[in-house]
């Protein structure tokens, strides 16, 4: 199955309407075309594919920028044409310069997502601690081309613009502020907080910057516990990100299971089966995850 290029606009459309819309949305992850369809199915509206999720499941290694854009162009192919509801795919760093960033723009077009995030790490990516962030006029300068790029080939394309500076040595609060704020004014469509340490972060970020803002809790040490997607709303973000979770259930599940099928053997499996069974949303088919759309 393939998207056509009606497909993919309409599905760009639709995550403009997201973005411009008051309402909070929550965005699920992951990197499987079946976890999408099943993020589809179960009623979010759009999902994020993880750069760190497809090094991982695919390759089996750690997000340290192995992966490469014909991986992910590749791959999120596949979870685009499969899904009805837009994709946002993570492009890590653009793939290295401002040539790569072109090139990665015009790739992911083409795979008929909805739109692409590119973040200010330095490529190739290290793991926090020792994370370092480019300059912020490099970022700008991304951000420009990917712009440009975007508007020479489908001008309804999302570009997303991360920063990680929070989870770098050294990197403050007003720094982070400064970059979201230099993002915005460059022209991205939505720019991405990445790991707020407590909700005055978000709150600050939401309100001062000019443009739809996507909130990723987490990283080293944040000071307080995570929102929940009702103060998310309320502290103004436009995205709660959730970006690991239908990939990060699916493992602890395998690894729960395989533990006690390796202890219990054949009846580890009718347990399982009988629990899958009589649960509230009942078992997920995955026929029913890879069955043609319906237009």
């Amino acid at each position: 199955m393939t998207t056509t290029t009606g497909d993919a606009r309409a599905k760009r459309l639709a995550l403009r309407k997201i973005l411009a819309r008051p309402a909070m949305t929550v965005m699920p992850g992951g990197f499987s075309p079946v976890y999408a369809r099943m993020c589809e199915d179960v009623g979010f509206e759009c999902f994020f594919a993880s750069g760190a999720q497809m090094s991982g499941f695919l390759l089996g290694v750690r997000d340290d920028g192995i992966i490469g854009i014909r991986d992910v162009a590749d791959h999120v192919r596949h979870i685009a044409s499969h899904t009805s509801i837009p994709i946002l795919a993570d492009a890590d760093t653009g793939f290295g310069n401002v040539t790569n960033v072109r090139y990665a723009v015009s790739e992911l077009i083409g795979s008929g997502v909805a739109g692409m995030q590119i973040e200010d790490q330095e490529w190739p990516k290290a793991p926090a601690p020792g994370r370092r962030s480019v300059p912020l006029e490099e970022m700008v300068d991304k951000i420009r081309v990917a712009i440009e790029t975007r508007n020479a080939l489908d001008e309804t394309f999302v570009i997303a613009a991360r920063t990680d500076h929070l989870d770098t040595d050294g990197g403050t609060f007003e720094q982070t502020l400064e970059r979201c704020l230099a993002f915005a004014q460059a022209g991205a469509d939505l720019v991405w907080l990445s790991s707020p340490r407590n909700r005055e972060q978000i709150r600050t970020v939401c309100r001062e910057v000019p443009a739809p803002v996507l909130v990723l809790w987490g990283g080293p040490g944040p000071t307080e516990p995570a929102p929940s997607i009702e103060e998310y709303a309320e502290l103004g973000a436009r995205i709660a990100l959730f970006g690991t979770v239908a990939s990060t259930a699916g493992l602890q599940g395998a690894w729960e299971f395989l533990n006690d099928f390796r202890e219990r053997g054949t009846m580890a499996l009718a347990d399982f089966t009988s629990r899958a069974n009589a649960g509230r949303w009942g078992r997920a088919d995955l026929r029913t995850f890879t069955a043609e759309r319906k237009p």
